[in-house]
C-alpha cells in the first residue's frame, strides 16, 4: 500500500553494511535489517531487501539508532498487546517458545509487532533468520534463500525467512514459496498491513497460519512511551514525561508503537536542545510535544465532558442545518483520535431520529458510510462520515419517525394491547379456521388499487393516527397519500 508523507520529523536511519560473502539479495545481521526500518510515525518500508545469520544479542544496541529501533522488544515479557495471540498454549506464543512449527502470516495494523515477532521466533531455539522486503526481491532472491536453507538444513539447522510487505510479492513469487513451505524446508513469517484474503495466493494461505495482530491499547502505549523514557536502552531517565504531553502522544500514536516512539523522540530531542542543565531531567510538556510533531492538541477527552459536549454539539449542528459546524465538530473528534464507529452510530441513528421519511435515502448514507468504517478503517473512512454528515445536515427534517414509534410504544405501555383481529391471525395449521383465524381476510392485491377496506389495529386502536408527516421533503407527497390511505382503509372513502 503506498503511503504518502505525513509532516512528521524523520529521525533519520542507518544505512545497512552489504556483505557480499551472502546471496544476492541478503544482508548482515538482522540488527542491520532493523536498523534500515525508516523512523517515520508510520510503518515504512526497509531500504534492504533481506538479512541473514542469527538474530543479534539481545544487549547489542546501536546508540545512533532511532528510539523505535533501541527499544525493541528483546523477550516475549516486554512485547506489549496481542494478548489474543500471545496466551498460554496459542500458536503464535508456541511458536516464540520454539515448541511450533507452522508457517504464519502475521496481519495487522504498523506498529503492532510484526517484525519483533518474525525475530523473536528465529531466536527462540537458534534457528537461522532470513528476511527479505517484497519491496526489492524477486524470485531470483526468494529461490537463493531457499537453497542456503536447504543446505543448513542438511546440517540439521532450520530457517526462519521473514518477508515483510508480502502482499507485494506477485503471485509468482509466492508460488516460488510453496514447496519449501508445504516441506519446511523454511518456517515462513510473513507480514503484511492488507487482508492476506485478498493479496495472498490460496495455495500459500491454506499452509499457513493467518494470525490477525490488533492495533496497541492506550494504556499499551502509555507503558511503552514510561519504559522508553526510563529504560537504558531508550533516554535513560532523561527526560520526564508531563501528564498532558504523555496523552497527547498517546492519541498521536493511534495504537502503533512506532509512531508513538519516533513522536517521543522529536520531542526528547527539542526538548534537550532547549536545556541548559544536563545534569538534571528535562520536562516534556504539551507545547513542546506540538511543536515537535507539527500537530497541535486536540482538547478532547474520550471519557469526560468534552466526549459527550461535542458529540452533543455535532448532532445538534446536523439537526439545526448547520453543515459547516457539524464538519467543524467531525473534525475534532477525529483529530481527537475518537472511535469512528461510534461516529458512524449515531449518524445512523439521527438519520432516522431527525430526518426519518422527509429523506428515505439518509439512512442508506448513513448505514453506508458505518459500512465503509468497518471496511476501509481509518483515515479514509473520514471521508465517508463526512459525505454522510454533509447529506444529513443539508436533508429536510422531521420528528415524525420518533414521534411514531414514541406514541406506540406508550400506548403499549399503558396496556393498550389488544386481541388481534381474527382476520389477521395465523391460519396456516390444522383447526385454525375452525378458531377462526383468518377467516374473512381480504388480500389488497386482489384489488385494483392494492388497498382496500380492512380493520388492522385491535378493536380498542382503530381510528389512532401515530405517523404524522410534516410538509418538509418527501413527507409533503407522504402527506397527502397517507390521508387518502387512512380514508380507504378505515372505509370513509
Amino acid at each position: 500500500m503506498h503511503r504518502s508523507p505525513v509532516p512528521y520529523p524523520s529521525m533519520g536511519c542507518v544505512s545497512p553494511r552489504r556483505d557480499v560473502s551472502r546471496p544476492a539479495g541478503t544482508v548482515g545481521p538482522v540488527s542491520e535489517l532493523f536498523e534500515t526500518e525508516s523512523a517515520g510515525l508510520f510503518e515504512t518500508e526497509s531500504a534492504e531487501p533481506a538479512s541473514s545469520a542469527p538474530p543479534a544479542a539481545p544487549d547489542r544496541v546501536d546508540p545512533r539508532a532511532p528510539l523505535a529501533v533501541r527499544m525493541r522488544p528483546r523477550t516475549l515479557g516486554e512485547v506489549l498487546g496481542q494478548s489474543h495471540l500471545l496466551g498460554p498454549g496459542a500458536p503464535l506464543r508456541r511458536l516464540v517458545e520454539g515448541s511450533g512449527a507452522a508457517s504464519v502470516l502475521l496481519y495487522g495494523p504498523p506498529g503492532t509487532g510484526k517484525t519483533t515477532l518474525a525475530s523473536l521466533i528465529s531466536g527462540a531455539t537458534g534457528r537461522r533468520f532470513e528476511a527479505l522486503s517484497a519491496l526489492s526481491a524477486g524470485v531470483k532472491e526468494v529461490r537463493g534463500v531457499i537453497e542456503l536453507a536447504r543446505r543448513r538444513l542438511l546440517g540439521g539447522e532450520q530457517t526462519v525467512l521473514f518477508i515483510d510487505e508480502v502482499h507485494r510479492f506477485s503471485k509468482t513469487q509466492q508460488d516460488a514459496l510453496l514447496a519449501a513451505v508445504e516441506n519446511r524446508i523454511v518456517l515462513l513469517v510473513a507480514a503484511t498491513t492488507e487482508n492476506p484474503s485478498f493479496s495472498v495466493v490460496s495455495p500459500l494461505l491454506s499452509r499457513s497460519l493467518v494470525l490477525q495482530l490488533q492495533s496497541l491499547t492506550s494504556d499499551d502505549i502509555r507503558e511503552l512511551l514510561g519504559r522508553a523514557c526510563t529504560d537504558e536502552r531508550g533516554l535513560a531517565g532523561t527526560v520526564v514525561l508531563a501528564d498532558d504531553a504523555r496523552e497527547h502522544l498517546v492519541r498521536l500514536a493511534a495504537g502503533d508503537a512506532r509512531r508513538a516512539l519516533t513522536a517521543l523522540e522529536a520531542a526528547a530531542d527539542a526538548a534537550q536542545g532547549d536545556h541548559d542543565a544536563p545534569d538534571r531531567p528535562v520536562t516534556i510538556d504539551l507545547e513542546t510535544v506540538e511543536a515537535s510533531v507539527d500537530k497541535a492538541a486536540v482538547r478532547y477527552d474520550r471519557d469526560g465532558d468534552q466526549h459527550y459536549d461535542v458529540i452533543s454539539a455535532f448532532i445538534k449542528s446536523i439537526r439545526g442545518s448547520d453543515v459547516d459546524a457539524a464538519l467543524h465538530y467531525l473534525a475534532r473528534m477525529i483529530t481527537a483520535g475518537e472511535d469512528p464507529r461510534f461516529i458512524a452510530r449515531r449518524l445512523v441513528v439521527h438519520a432516522s431520529e431527525d430526518i426519518g421519511m422527509a429523506d428515505p435515502t439518509a439512512l442508506q448514507t448513513a448505514t453506508a458510510a458505518a459500512q465503509a468504517v468497518q471496511l476501509i478503517g481509518m483515515p479514509e473512512a473520514r471521508l465517508a462520515l463526512a459525505q454522510a454528515t454533509i447529506h444529513l445536515a443539508t436533508a429536510p427534517k422531521s420528528p415524525g419517525v420518533v414521534s411514531a414509534i414514541g406514541a406506540a410504544m406508550a400506548d403499549v405501555a399503558a396496556g393498550k394491547a389488544g386481541l388481534v383481529p381474527p382476520h389477521l391471525r395465523d391460519g396456516h395449521y390444522s383447526g385454525a379456521q375452525q378458531l377462526g383465524n383468518a377467516v374473512g381476510y381480504r388480500y389488497p392485491h386482489d384489488h385494483p388499487d392494492g388497498v382496500l377496506p380492512q380493520q388492522y389495529p385491535p378493536d380498542e386502536l382503530v381510528g389512532i393516527d401515530y405517523y404524522e408527516p410534516t410538509n418538509h421533503g418527501a413527507e409533503r407527497g407522504i402527506r397527502e397519500r397517507l390521508g387518502k390511505l387512512r380514508a380507504i382503509v378505515r372505509g370513509r372513502r
